[in-house]
């Protein structure tokens, strides 16, 4: 089950709303709906969570580029929200690396087998196992497990880069009360 709210910062304090994500289909779109729900071009905290698994905020201001973080990378990797944010930037990738080479793997056969023939290591080969679920090799591609992004992107609101690396299941409460929106969260929740 996911949740998304957006906090848009004005004169007067906090916004919240909460929010459907189902238009939004790259970082894109989500920074483009941030920015419709900007007061004077001020900040606006998109939140996104997915039940106990992983939580990411995504941060505007302005047209300045978003800044995002991500409570584990990994998690967030296996669903389709997540995946917006983890960006080829914020996961250290040259833009567009995966695309290139799963483009260059359609056009040659690159694994060396014949087609319909399973791939087997070099080492499964000698231990003599042909099971390519059976070979330990991490994809070069991984994502890492753990907090991902830029740790200070809510410091300047009294969320500590050491406090936001704690933050857990309850993430949404800690965080808007450090903002002191608490109570426009809760109209919304």
């Amino acid at each position: 089950m996911y949740f998304a709210a957006l906090l848009a910062r004005t004169e007067d304090g906090w916004e919240a709303s909460d929010t459907e994500l189902d238009d939004v289909e790259t970082l894109s779109d989500l920074t483009d709906l941030a920015r419709d729900a900007s007061v004077d071009e001020d900040t606006v905290l998109v939140y996104i969570e997915q039940e106990d698994a992983w939580f990411g905020v995504v941060r505007v201001d302005g047209e300045e580029d978003p800044r995002i973080y991500v409570s584990d990378a990994s998690a967030a990797a296996r669903s389709s929200y997540g995946e917006i944010l983890l960006t080829d930037e914020l996961l250290g990738r040259e833009p567009g690396a995966e695309d290139e080479i799963a483009a260059l793997e359609e056009l040659v056969d690159l694994d060396g087998t014949e087609d319909g023939e399973p791939e087997v290591s070099e080492e499964a080969a000698v231990d003599g196992r042909s099971d390519p679920a059976a070979d330990d090799d991490i994809p070069l591609d991984a994502v890492p497990a753990g907090p991902l992004g830029d740790l200070g992107l809510l410091a300047d609101f009294g969320l500590s880069e050491k406090e936001l690396l704690t933050l857990r299941t309850d993430a949404l409460v800690e965080i808007t009360d450090a903002l002191g929106a608490a109570e426009v969260m809760e109209s919304v929740r």
